[in-house]
């Protein structure tokens, strides 16, 4: 079953869902309607799917037997990638 929701919201935060809604290619209901579907529920580990573009980033950026890439070897990664 299918029920309308009004919402009362300030007119430049409904802009700004309009606007992620047309990038994103959903409405804004569908957005609402995700968002409510993940109320009370935490996602466990394995349920995370990471998307294709976070796919395509993973050890781009190697670090030097660190967790975390300095500022430095960003810069110097950017530059390889770039020039």
């Amino acid at each position: 079953m299918r029920t309308m929701l009004t919402l009362l919201l300030d007119d430049r935060l409904i802009r700004r869902a309009k606007a992620h809604a047309h990038k994103t290619g959903k409405s804004v209901s569908q957005m609402v309607a995700d968002y409510f579907a993940l109320l009370g529920r935490l996602p466990a580990p394995a349920d995370f799917e990471p998307t294709a573009t976070v796919k395509t980033l993973r050890g781009s950026l190697k670090s030097a037997g660190s967790a975390e890439a300095t500022e430095a070897e960003y810069r110097q990664h950017l530059e390889e990638k770039h020039w």
